[in-house]
């Protein structure tokens, strides 16, 4: 969905306040797509604070469809977008403070909806995913969910500054 910002853009002073829907219905990241189960409208408000440019900020609220990343259940993941930016018109671009202004969901004087909040979604993911906040993952060797059981792994990890006089004692004669 594109929103025409050509109106702000040119009248100083100017607000506009939206409530929009967006198509979007996945987000990918890297290699990843993560599905959207849920959304809400994004509340958006477009101010002119200058000669050509334009200060957005609104808010939405997104569940991802994501995998825990310690067990890899499938983990809806709810994230609160609150956003404020400014953007320049094509003119005023080298106004700009700095010259790597990221605005590549604006094309002309539209601002292609869909872009910008894929753009937010991927600021504000989460670092870790998890089910809950003691998941307790898999294990390294059999793979078993330690959340339902355990496991008879051996799960003893040698402190490997240790290694020297591991050797001593099992007779390796290369020491």
């Amino acid at each position: 969905m594109f929103v025409n910002l050509t109106d702000v853009f040119t009248n100083e002073g100017r607000t506009v306040t939206m409530q929009a829907d967006t198509d979007l219905a996945k987000v990918t990241i890297g290699r990843e797509t993560f599905p959207i189960k849920d959304k809400t409208p994004i509340n958006l408000t477009f101010t002119n604070s200058g000669k050509g440019k334009v200060r957005i900020t609104g808010d939405a609220k997104i569940t991802l469809g994501m995998n825990c990343d310690r067990c890899l259940k499938p983990v809806d993941e709810t994230i609160e977008l609150t956003f404020d930016r400014e953007v320049y018109a094509p003119d005023r671009i080298a106004d700009a403070p700095d010259e790597s202004v990221d605005q590549d969901f604006i094309d002309g004087y539209q601002m292609d909806l869909d872009d910008f909040l894929n753009i937010e979604i991927v600021i504000n993911l989460p670092t870790k995913v998890l089910c809950k906040p003691d998941c307790r993952g898999i294990c390294r060797q059999c793979g078993t969910d330690l959340n339902t059981g355990i496991c008879d792994c051996d799960t003893f990890i040698p402190d490997p500054r240790m290694a020297l006089i591991k050797d001593i004692f099992n007779g390796n004669k290369e020491v």
